[in-house]
């Protein structure tokens, strides 16, 4: 049992999809007390249950009623709505803090709020989420976006240190772009893997994520250390005829990845040019073999 101390807040959450059950309990873990949880689904409610026993779940207006601190973890798009409600209804109390979770915005989203008497936060964790368990183990050294008013400067970094995050400053001007760099990062990410594990199975390989886990996690631990430097492969090395072949391949069994595949052998060659390493008299044929349509001399009609 965690013994009660001065400054410890009951908590709420206001749509328990992945990531407001895991930071409930991460404040749990602190020596906060989560009180009250919403959700519309069964899934929201199974996780709620599993990451919060015990706590109830109730209406968006019960949580602001029961909870100190308040998580606001609905889509990115349902937020300003989400908002706007709770405070045109009277949900929000002078001196509740209000924390969202969305990368995208700052705490302007939270004004309507604001303007009721909240205290607006903006926690972005640097994570994907399961709805388990699990993701309370991952918060541990995971970095969080963090804006708030100057004066919530310190208990903002404070909440993502009890949760076991490390506290990175961003700018309200500057949340869309900090998100569009995690999606490009992280979503991205899932999709090439996905489509690499696709491609192996269509190539023969019996057990695709084993043959990539090992090249996949030395290529993210390269390009961490090294940037641009970490570049290898037939873009890099301008072997055109290579690239080529690889888009013949996926026009005949997998035309789909065609545009992805292009799209990042183009934004890689960018990067190789500019760093030295793809050098200018190779860039030109690499390119050719890159344009859209199939040409006579890659086994296409003209």
């Amino acid at each position: 049992m965690v013994e009660e101390r001065p400054g410890r807040l009951t908590v709420g959450v206001v749509g328990a999809g992945r990531v407001g059950p895991a930071l409930a309990a991460a404040l749990g873990l602190a020596g906060h007390r989560p009180v009250a949880a919403s959700g519309v689904s069964e899934a929201s409610r199974r996780r709620a249950e599993a990451l919060l026993p015990g706590v109830p779940m109730v209406e968006p207006g019960q949580v602001m009623a029961a909870a100190d601190l308040v998580l606001l973890t609905v889509p990115d798009d349902a937020l300003p709505d989400l908002v706007r409600g709770l405070a045109e209804t009277g949900a929000v109390r002078p001196g509740q803090l209000l924390v969202h979770t969305s990368g995208r915005y700052g705490t302007a989203v939270l004004d309507p709020a604001l303007r009721a008497g909240a205290l607006p936060l903006a926690l972005h964790p640097a994570m994907t989420f399961t709805g388990t368990p699990v993701d309370v183990q991952r918060l541990a050294g995971c970095s969080f976006g963090v804006t708030a008013p100057g004066e919530l400067r310190l208990a903002a970094e404070a909440l993502v240190i009890e949760m076991g995050g490390e506290p990175e400053w961003v700018e309200e001007s500057a949340r869309p772009l900090y998100h569009a760099a995690l999606a490009i990062g992280a979503n991205h990410l899932v999709t090439l893997v996905a489509q690499a594990r696709d491609l192996l199975g269509l190539a023969g390989v019996t057990e695709p994520g084993r043959m990539l886990g090992p090249l996949l996690g030395a290529a993210l631990d390269n390009a961490l250390r090294s940037g641009d430097g970490a570049l290898t492969g037939p873009v890099a090395r301008g072997d055109a005829g290579t690239v080529a072949a690889h888009l013949r391949e996926l026009r005949e069994h997998a035309p789909d990845t065609v545009p992805s595949y292009v799209a990042m052998a183009r934004a890689t060659a960018d990067r190789a040019l500019a760093n030295g390493m793809l050098k200018a008299e190779f860039a030109e044929a690499l390119l050719g073999a890159l344009s859209d349509e199939p040409s006579p001399r890659d086994g296409g009609i003209a």
